[in-house]
């Protein structure tokens, strides 16, 4: 999550009175890196994954299970580092550890095939180094996050607010403190920020709970500002932890040049919501269950370091201007010139910064792009770095791109690589199969995507309103989203709604009517490049449970963690997830993880 380099961090109040001068350094950077490379180079097609990775502790005596605090000693280990096939960096937390591969794959189909055995292998060489109570696990939201004793070690950060995270949930332990830039950073956004940050998450509605639902929240003190911050009805979290602190499945792809990557990027903007809902796997937040099924909400409001001002909640003073969004939030623009017609929101973006690209050789859109970025402080500088070699450094521009956390993310080009794109949305699924599956089906959507010339776009304002819908409890059966039924390109300046309706999520990846379906387009993709049939099994393996997850025969990660919870012994239908079932749904996990099938037989609907 953040652009790691050596150096002595700054606070925030030593960092601004430096902001004008490193926005302009990274404006600078940008357009250097913009002239260097915007003519075509053709760049193969390459991509790679990153996955976040948890690691638990059972204490089976007692029948408990806690997040492990030891990634650093494993990463420290000479396993870890001289991995030939995996590259693994800290994350966040001390629980926390993301691999990716350590090459990039290309799209054989040999890569393809060999996708989930890479995961496998990646997966195995840590278990082998933990002790017999303990496991790695692909989780994207640990059910007890926040609650007391939800660490190993333990750490009691109740009745008293932290230092680095300004928290009464989680202690600063848990935080990983071998890359000051993580500790650094979130203290920066507080300070930023002028309060902690407040996420409320919609609890869900069980027999007997009580609403409108309100914690008593006095054992922590008497807190004004976190009795300000509670919603009736809402699931309270102050930390940037609750939502950083859950783990994701990420995906690169290489273009061949900038032309492809903004290309590829804006066909890739509505397709974000919908992997979000198809992936959904985060429905208990701090032992409790709440009425979404995603983490989006819930990243989105702890990553939020707009002030008061900003969000709206006070009139603007001091050339403060009003953001609409958080710092971790969706896509607010296409990228294209010719797409500009899509872009019917109106985001925020400095227009000074706007108007010194264009002059400096930008097109229109990229340039508004980078003024949007350019729009947010920077939060973690290092004194060292403070002035850099614009022909050279490239650090400044790469901590703006590496702080605004979109849907979506273009990643600069280098000596050794092209423009690329990293898909952001999906949710951590708990299988090696169903993560290979998702890769696999994303890498090859991308392929179809640039072969057939096609068209997904849709109003940015349309693509909004598919992530609220996304997040709601049961999206995918219940729920209908923005999607373009006419994939030919469409150059009229007019958008109309004949262009796009309103889809089940098994109409867009099935198909219906005369629209064929995501899934339908690979199959045919698949045949235009004549793929060796005998070499297909497993990607049609693939494709099938995809197809049939988004038909609903089988249960998304949120829909079955939420009907284990509700059909627990220990479950009182009153919204808490104790320790005791906390336990036993990780052990039901372990055991699904470790079993021989392909993918979890337990989330076939009956």
């Amino acid at each position: 999550m953040a652009f790691v380099t050596d150096g002595t961090l700054m606070k925030w109040e030593e960092i601004k009175p430096y902001i004008p001068h490193i926005k302009k350094q990274a404006r600078r950077q940008f357009v250097h890196q913009y002239n260097k490379y915007k003519d075509p180079k053709n760049f193969p097609f390459y991509w790679g994954d990153e996955i976040e990775y948890s690691l638990i502790r059972f204490d089976h005596e007692k029948r408990v299970v806690q997040l492990l605090l030891n990634s650093m000693s494993l990463l420290e280990s000479p396993e870890v580092k001289g991995s030939e096939s995996s590259l693994w960096t800290p994350e966040y937390t001390e629980y926390m550890m993301e691999g990716k591969p350590r090459n990039p794959f290309g799209c054989s189909i040999t890569d393809l095939n060999h996708t989930e055995e890479h995961f496998k292998e990646r997966r195995k060489s840590i278990k082998q180094l933990l002790g017999p109570d303990q496991s790695l696990v692909t989780l994207t939201a640990f059910p007890r996050l926040g609650c007391p004793n939800f660490t190993f070690p333990s750490y009691e950060a109740n009745k008293h607010v932290t230092e680095i995270h300004q928290s009464v949930f989680i202690a600063d332990a848990a935080l990983c403190f071998q890359h000051p830039v993580y500790r650094d950073r979130i203290k920066n956004m507080v300070y930023r920020r002028k309060e902690r940050t407040a996420t409320n998450v919609p609890l869900y509605k069980d027999k007997n709970t009580m609403m409108p639902y309100g914690e008593d929240l006095s054992e922590y003190g008497n807190n004004e500002e976190m009795k300000k911050s509670l919603k009736p009805g809402h699931i309270y979290m102050d930390s940037f932890t609750f939502g950083a602190g859950c783990c994701s499945l990420q995906v690169t792809f290489q273009a061949a040049d900038i032309k492809e990557a903004a290309y590829l990027y804006d066909n890739l903007v509505p397709l974000t919501p919908i992997m979000l809902a198809l992936t959904a796997a985060a429905p208990v937040y701090r032992g409790l269950l709440s009425d979404t099924d995603c983490r989006w909400c819930t990243i989105s409001q702890s990553c939020d370091d707009r002030t008061r001002q900003e969000r709206g909640l006070e009139p603007l003073t001091n050339g403060n201007i009003l953001m609409k969004k958080s710092r971790y939030d969706t896509v607010s623009s296409y990228l294209s010139v010719s797409d500009q017609f899509y872009n019917d929101y109106d985001f925020t973006y400095d227009p000074e910064q706007y108007e010194l690209l264009k002059a400096e050789g930008v097109d229109e859109m990229m340039s508004k792009y980078v003024a949007q970025l350019l729009v947010r402080d920077p939060i973690a500088l290092y004194k060292e770095k403070i002035d850099q070699d614009i022909m050279k450094d490239t650090d400044h521009i790469q901590a703006v791109i590496g702080s605004n956390w979109q849907s979506l993310k273009l990643k600069l080009p280098d000596e050794k690589s092209g423009w690329k794109i990293e898909f952001r949305t999906m949710e951590l699924q708990l299988t090696d199969f169903e993560n290979a599956a998702l890769v696999v089906f994303m890498v090859l959507l991308t392929r179809a995507i640039v072969t057939f010339k096609l068209n997904l776009l849709i109003p940015i304002t349309k693509v909004d309103e598919n992530f609220t819908s996304a997040q709601k409890r049961d999206s995918t059966n219940t729920e209908k989203f923005h999607f373009r039924e006419v994939q030919n390109e469409f150059t009229s300046c007019e958008v109309t709604h004949e262009i796009y309706s309103l889809m089940t999520l098994n109409e867009i990846m099935n198909g219906k009517d005369d629209f064929p379906g995501l899934i339908p387009l690979i199959h045919k993709y698949l045949d235009h490049v004549d793929y060796d049939s005998s070499k297909r099994p497993k990607i049609m393996q693939y494709l099938k449970f995809l197809s049939d997850k988004a038909a609903g025969k089988i249960m998304t990660m949120a829909q079955w963690t939420r009907q284990f919870v509700r059909n627990h012994e220990d479950y009182k239908n009153d919204l808490f997830v104790s320790e005791r079932i906390a336990y036993d749904f990780m052990m039901e996990c372990e055991k699904i993880v470790n079993s021989e099938e392909r993918f979890p037989q337990a989330f076939i609907r009956s």
